[in-house]
């Protein structure tokens, strides 16, 4: 198995990136925060964990991997990590970027790239539980040499979906977050309805749950998600929705004392009036 190299270890990335690891590839990560890793790593700046490789920037850590794995949180994180690695990528590379930021991030990083170093995208959908056990939604944008380079590494996370040439993957994770999070602030509004009516909570989420809407519903009262509220604020911000998704923006960044939490907080708060 070639060498990874994997940036961003944040909430799904960590998990991410131990479960390439149990799976045999050798990894050296990095990470802004370098105690993220685990305490074994003992806070510092390089060290071994749990079989990553943990090194103290990200140009040392793509040095000599044949796939490198990106999975930051928007697109000037993006950014500033591609300024530090672009020079260090040797031709034969393939940069997996796994962030949501966007097809025009992916562009822009796809456009700086060196002769004979490929860039695929693949955002993820799917939670932090998931993200360990491998049991994500791989959204794949590509050529196909370069997919099926990177397609053992990413069938390891979870189940792929090819979606297209590249930007594809990147822009159907656009697609895809807006209908959740905006079906959820439905779901959300519709609780809230049934509490001003003087409906049962149980009765009224029951037979939302047993139509249509029953995955939103679960999403909406998710305790084991680990989704900020200032995420999904973000990714409705990158897609430039019309105007429902827009006021489903505005809605989230309402209440900014629930930026860190998941979603389905944000969907309590609503039912309770807030």
């Amino acid at each position: 198995m070639e060498k990874i190299a994997f940036l961003g270890l944040g909430r799904m990335g960590l998990p991410m990136a131990r479960r390439l690891a149990s799976g045999g590839y050798p990894l050296t990560v990095w990470n802004r925060t370098p105690g993220r890793v685990t305490e074994q790593a003992e806070g510092s700046v390089e060290g071994s964990a749990e079989g990553l490789v943990v090194v103290a920037d990200p140009a040392a850590a793509v040095r000599g991997a044949g796939v490198v794995v990106t999975m930051l949180a928007d697109p000037a994180a993006l950014a500033a990590v591609a300024r530090q690695i672009v020079a260090e990528l040797a031709p034969g590379t393939v940069w997996v970027d796994m962030s949501s930021v966007g097809p025009a991030a992916v562009a822009e990083v796809r456009e700086q790239l060196p002769d004979g170093v490929s860039l695929v995208d693949a955002p993820v959908l799917g939670s932090v539980g998931p993200a360990g056990t491998g049991g994500l939604t791989v959204l794949v944008g590509g050529g196909p040499e370069d997919v099926e380079r990177v397609r053992p590494v990413l069938e390891r996370l979870g189940r792929v979906v090819d979606c297209g040439g590249p930007g594809a993957g990147a822009a159907l994770k656009l697609v895809a977050i807006g209908a959740i999070v905006g079906g959820v602030a439905v779901v959300a509004e519709a609780l809230a309805l049934a509490e001003s009516l003087g409906l049962p909570e149980e009765l009224a989420e029951g037979v939302l749950a047993a139509g249509p809407l029953g995955g939103l519903v679960a999403r909406a009262r998710a305790v084991d998600a680990d989704f900020p509220v200032r995420l999904a604020a973000k990714d409705l911000a990158l897609a430039g929705g019309g105007p429902v998704l827009d006021a489903v923006r505005e809605r989230l960044l309402a209440q900014p004392e629930l930026a860190e939490q998941d979603l389905a907080r944000w969907v309590d708060a609503v039912r309770a009036g807030g």
